[in-house]
């Protein structure tokens, strides 16, 4: 079954594109539940600043997304829109967001949120997590809307959300240790996980977001 269409339409949706990311199929993804929304990828801070909502994906490693924040000039862009409108981060999208990462020797965030990431033990668990997790929802939210309790989504990760304020967690996941995988904070909502890896239950939540008011 495929998650239900938006039903909004006529709205942009930007995918900050600064070069750290799987942003095509993230693009995929959200046109095929917003096919009447603008949906782009972009580097340009105008355009960024004028879409209805923002979508922050990010991979590899946080050093070099964050020294290509700053070579895009994006840092203070991310900061404002991340606190003035609909704003999704996804897997390094919301690492990024805190203060400090234990990454590449130690590399500080965008310190939107309180809190660190820090690194799997690798002496008790297979780095990186990779597959199928469930989360466990710990607040009603829009963005959980007809996805059930414990739901399977896709990670692919090496280093954590630890120490996050508990008034932001939205969801968890045990990987050998509970971790926050998704946080929420007025019109901000962040995943560790692939939404747009991750099927029906994935789709569902790119929905909710396109229709998040």
């Amino acid at each position: 079954m495929q998650a239900k269409r938006a039903s909004i339409g006529s709205q942009s949706i930007a995918i900050v594109d600064y070069g750290m990311g799987n942003v095509r199929s993230v693009q995929k993804a959200i046109e095929h539940v917003a096919p009447n929304d603008r949906v782009f990828l972009t580097d340009n801070a105008d355009l960024i600043n004028e879409a209805d909502r923002i979508v922050f994906p990010g991979q590899g490693a946080m050093g070099a997304c964050m020294q290509a924040l700053n070579n895009h000039n994006l840092v203070d862009v991310i900061k404002r829109n991340a606190q003035e409108k609909p704003f999704l981060g996804i897997c390094l999208g919301l690492q990024l967001l805190f203060d400090h990462s234990e990454e590449n020797g130690g590399t500080k965030g965008l310190s939107i949120m309180s809190g660190d990431v820090v690194k799997f033990p690798k002496n008790e668990l297979k780095i990186p997590h990779m597959g199928w997790n469930t989360v466990k929802q710990s607040i009603e939210h829009p963005l959980w809307y007809n996805i059930d309790d414990n739901a399977r989504f896709y990670s692919v990760h090496s280093y954590y959300v630890a120490h996050a304020d508990p008034s932001i967690v939205a969801g968890s996941t045990n990987y050998g240790l509970d971790f926050t995988c998704a946080i929420a904070k007025d019109k901000l909502f962040a995943v560790q996980f692939h939404p747009e890896k991750s099927q029906h239950d994935g789709l569902q939540l790119l929905t909710n977001f396109v229709n998040w008011k």
